[in-house]
């Protein structure tokens, strides 16, 4: 599930706050408490923390069985309240320290996007794994590189793409999906809106440069769902569009962009925005439709308009019946997962192929969208 990007002051309040309010959550939140039991089966590090998701991410991981052993960010207050969140983090004093423990097996970060890939890079050469906030790689370039190094080095580079990853009702449509619930799947429709609240958002987030733009960033979650709902491992842009059509005021932002995809076992279209308006009880009403050749499958992620409380509803239409499913006992495995593939060379998380995969489409989409002008 997305967060809103929150400006320094609210970054602060929601990293040193309590479990039930992490980051800007619905109000009813996805995050599991991190298990108290669980004997720690490998050491990691945080590098990086200009966005919340890192509560996320750090809970998956402690989920797993990692233990987290320091922390590294330039900006002191932001470390400050990581710790208050995460006392058992060591400060380190320059990232320096954290690449050359040899005891940490995994760096995660959620530092400004256009800075994470390189971080990444810098940590498959030190002989580790690493899990990136989305967008995980915000240019071509950035992608080529990773990706020769990751061959190199045969690190994992992860990115959690949480939409999929925490999100219970997400987790149990694969789950369905994968028991033929709905027959094959044909086609996904996966919709990001976002609530963007100008006054929060760090100088960071208006330009295009530093978020690689809205089909790069928010987009990612769609393009993921994508190839694992359609099972493909083979995908073009059919078309893109991106636009800027009412933050004037901001002349490097985006607010609008939609794409539509061909895979090799399906298709897809994908629309995301920053236009959630002020009476939605929730940051934006994040939707997935995935539709079989004998059924289809709704998932409301962090809202039912029709009345229903929390996050997480799953809608299943089939030749027998229409019905809800609760989701609310479903297991997130992604932490779990993570650290046996770290633990054990291999991908059951997700794979490197896809990860990078996910990521390539919208960054062609982004480089190759038309511009949407409207006349007034």
């Amino acid at each position: 599930m997305t967060k809103p990007r929150v400006g320094r002051r609210d970054f602060l309040r929601d990293i040193a706050g309590s479990a039930a309010a992490i980051s800007i959550l619905p109000r009813t939140s996805n995050a599991q408490t991190p298990a108290k039991t669980v004997s720690p089966k490998l050491k990691f590090a945080v590098i990086g923390i200009n966005h919340s998701h890192i509560n996320s991410q750090v809970d998956a991981v402690l989920r797993g069985g990692g233990e987290l052993v320091s922390v590294f960010a330039k900006e002191p207050d932001l470390v400050d309240a990581f710790v208050k969140r995460f006392p058992q983090a060591k400060r380190a004093r320059e990232e320096k320290e954290v690449l050359e423990d040899k005891s940490i097996q995994l760096v995660l970060s959620s530092g400004i996007p256009v800075d994470r890939a390189p971080l990444g890079i810098r940590v498959m050469k030190h002989d580790k794994d690493y899990m990136s906030d989305k967008p995980g790689v915000t240019t071509l370039a950035q992608l080529a590189e990773a990706r020769k190094v990751q061959a190199e080095t045969k690190r994992i580079y992860s990115i959690m793409y949480s939409e999929r990853f925490e999100n219970r009702a997400t987790v149990k449509a694969g789950e369905l999906v994968k028991a033929g619930a709905i027959g094959q799947v044909i086609q996904t429709i996966g919709l990001g809106p976002h609530r963007i609240t100008p006054a929060s958002r760090p100088e960071w987030f208006w330009d295009k440069a530093q978020f690689g733009g809205i089909l790069c960033d928010i987009g990612s979650h769609q393009a993921d769902q994508f190839l694992y709902f359609t099972g493909s491992t083979r995908a073009d842009v059919v078309s893109s569009q991106i636009g800027n059509v009412h933050h004037s005021d901001r002349p490097k932002f985006e607010d609008f962009g939609d794409v539509m995809l061909r895979g090799d076992r399906g298709v897809g279209y994908i629309r995301v925005d920053w236009f959630t308006p002020d009476g939605l009880s929730t940051w934006g009403d994040g939707r997935l439709t995935i539709l079989g050749t004998d059924g289809f499958i709704e998932i409301r992620k962090n809202v039912d308009i029709g009345g229903r409380p929390g996050a997480s509803h799953l809608f299943i239409v089939d030749n027998k019946d229409t019905r809800y499913i609760d989701t609310k006992d479903v297991v997130l495995p992604y932490g779990d997962q993570l650290v046996a593939d770290v633990l054990n060379r291999t991908e059951t998380a997700m794979s490197q192929a896809h990860c990078f995969l996910a990521t390539e489409l919208m960054l062609k989409a982004q480089a190759q969208a038309q511009t949407v002008r409207f006349t007034s």
